[in-house]
């Protein structure tokens, strides 16, 4: 029997050394490090099953924006060489067979308890040790308490009017069905444009009678060109595991990278032929057209409008071309979508574009929606409603550190973190991609193994000096988090009203929350931070 089983099984409180929530991909890897260290360990998963975001995220055309052979782990040469990737992009049902092999192969499935969502998570000061509660079981004790939750895995729930009369059918791409969903012959709408919504409305569209898309804010987004894995692209990685394992995807652009000069001083044909480059490349890599892009306004400008022009050029009808053209915020400061004919699909004739900034939504009735100006009947209706992104998974479980203090209070006015994985007045808590770390500014994976490996470190080094807590020292966190800040404060990122900044979130305080100063510079402040045995930085017990 295993040892969360057989924990199960008997009437005390459960007890291990590290208690883990969430069992995606830093769950995973967190579960396995800590295996690796000796520790007794057990995984909390809400879901039915492994995959966090890959599990709930199943709608139709749900897949990767970054490219499959980088969208995998590299702390195991073997799992590389072994492993064949399909499509240049991984569709959701891909990830997960990925993840199924994942846990299979390193036996991680013992040790995960599924279907049991934690609602509280407390330290207790005496006896230095968290106490988890669950919705399904018994209080959990463990020394160490490792919130892998994810970034994009708390849906935002729609407040319509009339949302509970609707008559027909309702889906949530944040909770999508496990069984197949059928829209042949039906009248669709879909609620939403950011990344998944820009995903499932060309395979809806394929499928359904009619498809009315119901925009508020219009996306930039890229082609993906996606097809079939190249061998060569495959062989890259594994000639060059290595490198790639250890330095090179800190500094990965999978791109060419951007020329050295400013987008301004070079000519405009210069800059167009760039232009066209990074859009035949496709994919997240056009973000680095050129080094100014996200910095300088002006250039930035230009870039946009080449987007713009590429968008006129697509879609044949210039209003609905128009409408999707986003002019409210520059190019990349929201995250770009990265899609499969999502333009195009707005010239099929059974597709129409509702822009709710001219006729506002005004409810939903029980034969479709209301706008200002229309009533659209319906059979079905999709929310792509987003998350309550970077904190919102963290936030809904009652996390109370020293003195009862919740996190929730601390981060009142924004969230404040040491390096986004530490909090100070919370021992021994660690946030995996949490705010303030780079989190989904690139290429998650990354992070995530780089923030599991500091964090299996920290506990490594505790144990060999024979201490039982750690905590950031809150001149170091206010440090980090002005920092932050800072950094932020060159770009462009925060003059958009985005889901960085909490802006898609009513109430929620705006703080642009991922460091944005780049990863191999966030790596080199946590090597720095354990190279001097943490002391400087946090207050270390016994």
């Amino acid at each position: 029997m295993s040892t969360a089983a057989s924990a199960r099984a008997g009437d005390e409180p459960e007890r291990y050394d590290a208690v883990v929530v969430g069992a995606g991909f830093a769950g995973l890897y967190m579960l396995h490090r800590l295996r690796g260290l000796g520790m007794t360990a057990c995984v909390l998963e809400a879901g039915g099953d492994i995959g966090g975001t890959w599990y709930w995220n199943r709608y139709p055309g749900a897949r990767c924006d970054v490219e499959s052979v980088f969208y995998a782990y590299s702390f195991s040469r073997e799992l590389v060489d072994e492993w064949e990737w399909t499509e240049r992009y991984p569709t959701q049902p891909e990830l997960l067979r990925y993840i199924d092999h994942v846990a299979d192969r390193f036996d991680l499935r013992r040790d995960i308890r599924l279907s049991t969502r934690v609602t509280r998570a407390e330290f207790d000061d005496d006896a230095r040790d968290w106490t988890l509660t669950t919705d399904t079981a018994a209080a959990i004790t463990a020394t160490y308490c490792i919130m892998a939750t994810g970034c994009l895995s708390a849906p935002c729930t729609p407040d319509f009017i009339g949302l509970d009369d609707f008559a027909g059918d309702v889906y949530f791409t944040a909770e999508w069905p496990h069984d197949p969903v059928d829209f042949t012959g039906k009248r669709v709408g879909v609620i939403g444009t950011g990344s998944s919504g820009i995903q499932a409305i060309p395979p809806i569209a394929e499928q359904a009678a009619t498809l009315t898309v119901f925009q508020r804010t219009a996306n930039f987004s890229v082609p993906a060109h996606n097809g079939p894995l190249s061998p060569s692209r495959v062989e890259w990685v594994r000639e060059n595991f290595e490198w790639y394992a250890t330095d090179g995807k800190y500094s990965a652009l999978f791109g060419t990278p951007p020329p050295p000069t400013p987008l301004l001083s070079v000519s405009v044909e210069e800059r167009e032929r760039q232009f066209e480059a990074k859009w035949g490349e496709g994919g997240l890599g056009v973000i680095a057209v050129y080094p100014d892009i996200l910095v300088d306004a002006d250039a930035n400008d230009v870039f946009s409008e080449f987007i713009r022009d590429k968008i006129r050029a697509t879609v044949l009808d210039a209003q609905v071309a128009d409408d999707l053209c986003p002019d409210d915020h520059y190019f990349g400061t929201k995250r770009p979508c990265v899609d499969i004919d999502y333009y195009a699909t707005f010239n099929r004739d059974n597709v129409q574009l509702v822009n709710l900034r001219r006729e506002p939504l005004v409810s939903i009735t029980e034969h479709g929606i209301d706008t200002a100006d229309a009533s659209y009947e319906l059979d079905a209706i999709v929310f792509a409603t987003g998350f309550d992104a970077i904190t919102g998974a963290l936030l809904r479980v009652d996390i109370r550190g020293r003195d009862g203090r919740t996190l929730r209070d601390a981060w009142a006015e924004g969230p404040r973190t040491f390096l986004g994985l530490m909090v100070a007045g919370f021992p021994n808590l660690f946030t995996i991609t949490g705010p303030g770390s780079p989190s989904v500014l690139g290429n998650v994976i990354t992070h995530i193994e780089q923030h599991v490996d500091w964090i299996a470190d920290v506990l490594g080094f505790l144990t060999s000096e024979g201490l039982r807590t750690i905590e950031a020292r809150t001149d170091a966190q206010d440090a980090w988090v002005a920092h932050v800040n800072d950094v932020a404060g060159y770009t462009l990122y925060p003059s958009t009203s985005s889901w960085y900044v909490g802006a898609n979130i009513p109430g929620k305080p705006r703080v642009f929350m991922p460091y944005i100063g780049g990863m191999l510079a966030y790596r080199e402040r946590c090597d720095d931070v354990a190279s001097r045995g943490y002391i400087d930085d946090c207050i270390l017990g016994t």
